[in-house]
């Protein structure tokens, strides 16, 4: 239990510094986000799927939260049905960075659909458009996190 004590650094191990209420006696470990970003690659024709969303004018990767005790490959799954419609046949894990400004560790994948003929997008996108994995690189929007993400994936297929 919380009591909102000041917390302290104190050493945990090889934990090395970690808050620590000096009342509770308990070690306060901090705690962030998880969320899935997903690089979506249609097998047909081997295009990539990048949106748009919340007004924003630039194009990014799939991504979304993982809920309380769900499992990242089950908000891979979710995730792509609730924003695009569309079933993951196959998926890659990729990489993970944390992203400071929402305090997110963000898990990526690579999502594999047999085609876009279920594609139907929810209230959260724009817009969409499939790419070229050349116009992919060229259109993700430059110094994000969906284009360090992006940019890696291809480079390693390339």
């Amino acid at each position: 239990m919380e009591c909102g004590e000041a917390l302290i650094e104190k050493e945990c191990g090889m934990e090395g510094l970690v808050p620590f209420c000096p009342s509770c006696k308990e070690f306060r470990f901090p705690m962030y986000n998880v969320a899935v970003s997903l690089i979506v690659v249609n097998e047909e024709n081997e295009k990539i799927l990048l949106i748009q969303q919340y007004s924003k004018r630039r194009y990014v990767l799939v991504a979304g939260y993982v809920n309380r005790g769900e499992q990242v490959e089950e908000a891979v799954c979710r995730e792509l049905k609730e924003e695009m419609g569309l079933t993951v046949k196959s998926m890659r894990f990729n990489r993970t960075s944390f992203y400071e400004p929402s305090n997110t560790l963000m898990c990526n994948f690579t999502v594999f659909v047999g085609n876009d003929k279920d594609l139907c997008t929810n209230e959260e996108i724009d817009l969409y458009r499939w790419f070229s994995k050349e116009e992919a690189r060229e259109n993700i929007a430059p110094n994000s996190l969906a284009s360090k993400f992006l940019c890696a994936y291809l480079d390693e297929v390339e």
